[in-house]
């Protein structure tokens, strides 16, 4: 996310910190450069004067340009500015006091609304909510089927009426079966357009009118930049939206959507999908994001991410492994299989601070995780906890069973050995501790 506006604000921001003194005029040509990285970005232009006109004031003050450190100091009014822009909060979706809480996802055909929605009614599972979904779009071919099958992957039930044409129909008996089964949240998936029409409109009018949903949601393409924007100020106008859900921002390298979206239509972005997995759904933080534009790392989020994945009480037993020099294979291949369960591993490098312009023109080969898993897999039980007893043929035999090379068995055995010894620095260092969780 973010990749190419990142890498244009910090080389301009990059030459501000550099400068022991700064004159207007170095404030000119930065904000000139940032103006141009925004456009770029695909940002509308009125949200791109209006940033960069406020930011040249802050940064123009006497306590900037006076200050013993000015470039860092812009950097500062950079990034409030950018928290600005994005919603300087995160904002949660507000739960009726009188469940069913009705959620109404719009958009157009193609945003990704009925993934959304499933996982929007996942992620509420986890919150210990008992969601259901109701399948209104009767518009598009097979999407009672696509939100049925996915309802069943997450264990959440989903209301269709097959014959019916009408969507309101389908929603009231949604709602009248949400309430029969205790269900607290109701997900309507309605029916989108490759394009905005009337009928489009009297249609989503008609069902927000008759069901009241406590939070209508527009799903917007962050892929699609100033279109998506332009098209979530329509519906706005039109059928009025409370939040937003950005999808595609993994795909999504400029970032023109997020950075315009809330300055133009007022409203908040509340959730981003980050992939495709069902999981792929994280809650809107305005500030860790414009510290992820600024190359400045998102920590909170890898740790939050790590604890969702790695068992507090797994962790200390692979501790306690670790101390007592009992690491295996088989923990390691565990290892990696939950770092790979935290989404794509250039994101979760990206993350740390420092590491984002290391990873600038890398390439994270995601497949050499799957390479490591299948070569010991292939390993007997015994191989897997003493390494030692690998000779010539077992490795021929491993490599077979992997569909890998010696070599690749040979290199994976090294690379253990070589993070046997990193772990014994840890234990022989006093006072140093291992983390709480080892996300390798």
């Amino acid at each position: 996310m973010f990749n190419s506006l990142s890498e244009k604000l910090e080389s301009v921001l990059r030459k501000l910190k550099g400068k022991g003194v700064l004159k207007a005029e170095d404030i000119d040509v930065a904000m000139k450069e940032i103006r141009i990285a925004l456009l770029e970005a695909d940002v509308n232009f009125r949200v791109v004067k209006g940033f960069v006109d406020r930011v040249r004031e802050k940064s123009l003050g006497g306590s900037v340009l006076e200050s013993l450190t000015p470039g860092q100091q812009v950097v500062k009014i950079v990034n409030e500015e950018i928290i600005g822009l994005l919603g300087t909060a995160n904002e949660k979706i507000y739960l009726s006091p009188n469940p069913p809480t009705v959620i109404m996802m719009i958009g157009l055909h193609g945003s990704g609304k009925t993934t959304t929605a499933a996982k929007l009614a996942r992620y509420f599972k986890t919150q210990g909510r008992r969601p259901m979904m109701a399948a209104a779009d009767l518009q598009r071919p097979a999407a009672i089927d696509q939100l049925i099958t996915l309802g069943k992957f997450i264990d959440v039930p989903v209301f269709s009426l097959r014959d019916e044409k009408d969507p309101v129909k389908v929603c009231k008996g949604a709602l009248g079966e949400a309430k029969k089964e205790a269900r607290d949240i109701l997900l309507l998936d309605t029916a989108g357009r490759l394009h905005i029409d009337e009928e489009l409109m009297d249609e989503l009018k008609r069902v927000k009118d008759a069901l009241s949903p406590k939070e209508t949601i527009f799903i917007a393409d962050a892929m699609t930049g100033q279109d998506a924007v332009n098209i979530a100020r329509t519906f706005n106008e039109k059928i009025g939206i409370d939040s937003i859900i950005l999808t595609k921002m993994d795909g999504d390298a400029r970032g023109g959507a997020a950075l315009s979206i809330r300055e133009v239509t007022g409203r908040p972005i509340k959730f981003i999908g980050i992939g495709e997995k069902i999981d792929m759904l994280e809650p809107f933080h305005p500030e860790r994001v414009a510290s992820r534009i600024l190359g400045m790392g998102d920590v909170l989020s890898f740790i939050e991410k790590a604890q969702q994945t790695f068992d507090e009480k797994e962790a200390d037993v692979l501790k306690d492994k670790i101390l007592g020099d009992g690491f295996s294979l088989d923990d390691l291949r565990d290892q990696l299989k939950k770092i790979r369960s935290m989404g794509p591993i250039e994101n979760l490098l990206s993350m740390i601070p420092g590491f984002g312009n290391k990873l600038k023109g890398v390439d994270v080969d995601e497949k050499q995780f799957v390479k490591i898993e299948a070569i010991i897999s292939s390993m007997t039980k015994k191989e897997r906890n003493n390494p030692q007893v690998l000779n010539g043929s077992r490795k021929v035999r491993i490599a077979s069973g992997s569909g890998t090379q010696v070599s690749d068995v040979n290199r994976l055995l090294k690379q253990y050995k070589d993070m046997k010894k990193m772990m014994k620095m840890f234990k022989g260092k006093k006072g140093m501790k291992l983390p709480n969780f080892l996300p390798f």
